[in-house]
């Protein structure tokens, strides 16, 4: 009998997780606050003292890198816009996702995040991972499989961004 799809998707997610807890483990907001250049993506204060993320208009190189502000931000952005839209009401936009404001805060959004992702994943059989049921955002028509799986190379990307971002700023 075969594995369940499901399967090897939460254990791709367990490998991406245990990078992403490494690079997070012992980071300080005066990191997530320092930018490693003059330019690149940041987050700000509002009026209203919310942390808001810079939204950039290309994906060019000449951005500059982004702060790990920025990097944990965009990370709980597309977790909580992807859990929202897949297992929840679909209501949630960008401008409504801020960065929580300390590293502390950080850690405990994300693995928030992945928890609650990880229950959710848990619970599908393989037909529903092939079903385009759940799959709002960010793709549409596709199997929710492939939704899971990005998540998984999302989660991936994001933790090689932010580690690499510690090791510039460590030095």
């Amino acid at each position: 009998m075969a594995e369940p799809i499901r399967d090897t998707l939460l254990r791709q997610l367990e490998t991406a997780w245990a990078l992403t807890r490494y690079h997070l483990e012992g980071l300080t907001t005066e990191e997530c606050l320092r930018r490693p250049a003059r330019v690149g993506l940041h987050v700000q204060r509002d009026a209203d003292g919310h942390w808001c993320a810079e939204w950039p208009e290309h994906e060019g190189y000449n951005l500059g890198p982004a702060s790990i502000a920025w990097l944990t931000w965009h990370l709980g952005f597309w977790w909580s816009m992807v859990l929202n839209h897949s297992f929840g009401d679909a209501t949630l936009v960008r401008e409504k996702v801020y960065w929580p404001g300390t590293a502390d805060e950080v850690r405990e959004g994300i693995s928030r995040l992945h928890d609650g992702w990880r229950a959710e994943v848990e619970r599908l059989s393989d037909e529903d991972l092939r079903s385009t049921e759940r799959t709002r955002w960010p793709l549409q028509g596709k199997p929710f499989g492939d939704i899971v799986a990005w998540v998984n190379l999302e989660l991936m990307k994001n933790a090689a961004e932010i580690g690499y971002a510690r090791f510039v700023l460590a030095v």
